[in-house]
Formats: structure tokens, C-alpha cells, sequence
């Protein structure tokens, strides 16, 4: 049965308390497919306090696919705990922080928040944001996105990308580097409305009725109001 999930607002801005975290799993079905490695950073103030890192037993065998791509074998991950287990120890590490990743809107939040739900009866409900989305505001200049060609404009290494934790390293270092792109934009568009309750820009379009002005950050924050 699918879950409808009531996950909290995607944001599109800076904030300096946050936990950026990504996942490795069998596949890119969350219906199908299942969690294998968890990592998160704690950041206080732009700078990283704590990590949070484990494989996860998937109880199935890790087709030959992902492990091309994350590198993660069965052998690894048979002494591993459960995920309920890590489950129960990372939402209490990120409390009720934001969370920052890549491409976690579609994706990492999903996973996250299906396993909460299934195995701990617990609702996702922190904020978040999606650097993905970031990245496609900041840098338009660049022809992909993705955290690896994100990284290398900003002249980060990818050493060991595709591991969870390496990937929280390097997104953490290019969130706090869009930060300063972004707060420089808006430093230039002084004047212009804000979002009261999510703090993006407010875009003026045309509705049925007319003209509005509607929260950058949609479908997250779905603030509206009258030009």
C-alpha cells in the first residue's frame, strides 16, 4: 500500500544550523528497493560538530547494479545493524533540525520518511533542503547539476562520491558556497517581496485571477498573496 506522505516544507535559503545527510540503497525504487548505508553531518553555525555513519543490513542481496555505483557488497553490510535500529539512532540525531541534501526531495526524504513510518509508526516532519534545487538557482550557467558537477565548479574534491558520508562532506562544503551565491542575490534584489513563512523569493505570476505573487520554494511552502 502506498504511503501519502506529509512531509515538511522543501525551503530554498540559507540557514546556518542544519543536518545534510544522504543514503545508498539497493535501488531507485522506493517502493522496491530499501536503505543500505545512512550518513549525516550536524553543522552549528556553517561548521561540522558530529557525524552520524553506518551500512545497513538489507536482509536481501544487493543487486550487482548498485554496488557499481556505491561500491557497498553484501559481504559489507552482513554484520550490520537493522534498519529499524539505525533508524531509531538518526532521528535522534537530527532532531528537529532542517535537512540539507541533493536531490533528497524526490528521493533520500522519500526513503527516510517510508522507513520511519513502516518501522517506527513516525512521521518525517523537519523541514528540508534540496541542493539540487539550489544549484539550478544559483548556477544556471551550468549544463547538469548534480553533486559531482556542483562540486567540481567549486573546485571541491569527489574523491569517494557515491559513499554516503563522503557525499555529506562534499555537500555540505557546496551548500555553504551556494549560501554566499544566494545571499548575494538577494542582497541585489533588495526591495523585492520575501516569504514570510519560508523566507524565498516571492514571484509575481498570473493565475485565473489574475496576477499573485507565489513562494519560490512551491510545492514546500505554497504561501500566496494578492500583487
Amino acid at each position: 500500500m502506498a504511503i501519502t506522505r506529509n512531509k515538511g516544507k522543501r525551503l530554498n535559503q540559507y540557514v546556518p544550523d542544519y543536518i545534510v545527510f544522504d543514503l545508498e540503497t539497493t535501488g531507485i525504487s522506493v517502493q522496491h528497493d530499501t536503505i543500505i548505508e545512512i550518513s549525516a553531518l550536524k553543522v552549528k553555525n556553517g561548521t561540522v560538530t558530529e557525524e552520524f555513519n553506518t551500512l545497513v543490513n538489507p536482509h536481501r542481496h544487493i543487486p550487482a547494479g548498485a554496488t557499481a555505483v556505491n561500491g557497498i557488497t553484501d559481504a559489507m553490510v552482513a554484520d550490520a545493524p537493522e534498519l529499524m535500529d539505525v533508524m531509531t539512532d538518526f532521528l535522534q540525531f537530527i532532531g528537529k533540525e532542517v535537512l540539507v541534501g541533493h536531490n533528497i526531495h524526490t528521493f533520500d526524504t522519500n526513503f527516510i520518511y517510508d522507513a520511519a513510518w513502516s518501522l517506527l509508526g513516525t512521521e518525517l516532519r523537519n523541514d528540508y533542503i534540496d541542493t539540487l534545487y539550489m544549484a539550478r538557482k544559483c548556477l544556471p550557467q551550468l549544463a547538469h547539476h548534480t553533486l559531482g558537477d556542483v562540486s567540481e565548479y567549486f573546485h571541491i574534491s569527489t574523491a569517494g562520491a557515491h559513499r554516503a558520508l563522503n557525499d555529506c562532506r562534499m555537500n555540505q562544503q557546496i551548500y555553504e558556497q551556494m549560501g554566499k551565491l544566494l545571499s548575494n542575490h538577494l542582497s541585489q534584489k533588495q526591495g523585492e517581496p520575501v516569504c514570510p513563512q519560508c523566507g524565498s523569493e516571492l514571484i509575481r505570476r498570473k493565475g485565473r485571477y489574475g496576477e499573485f505573487y507565489g513562494c519560490s520554494g512551491f510545492p514546500g511552502c505554497r504561501y500566496t498573496r494578492n500583487v
